[in-house]
């Protein structure tokens, strides 16, 4: 038996109420799962093609920290 088949028959074994809203919820789990994996390659691709640097957030703190003390004292 396919997954698909499995799918199917555990749907028949729902009471009719309860098919509707559990297809509705394997729709949206597929639809996250959809989106998480086009995020994913799109990062991969991303490191592959070098558009992904190291960063230190102590750096930033103290980049953040300089340019208000700038901002402060104009």
């Amino acid at each position: 038996m396919t997954t698909t088949e499995k799918a199917a028959a555990a749907l028949e074994l729902l009471p009719e109420e309860m098919r509707e809203p559990a297809v509705q919820y394997l729709l949206e789990q597929a639809e996250k799962y959809r989106l998480l994996k086009a995020s994913v390659t799109e990062g991969i691709d991303d490191v592959a093609a070098g558009r992904i640097s190291d960063w230190s957030f102590q750096d930033f703190l103290r980049e953040a920290r300089s340019l208000h003390a700038k901002s402060s004292t104009e």
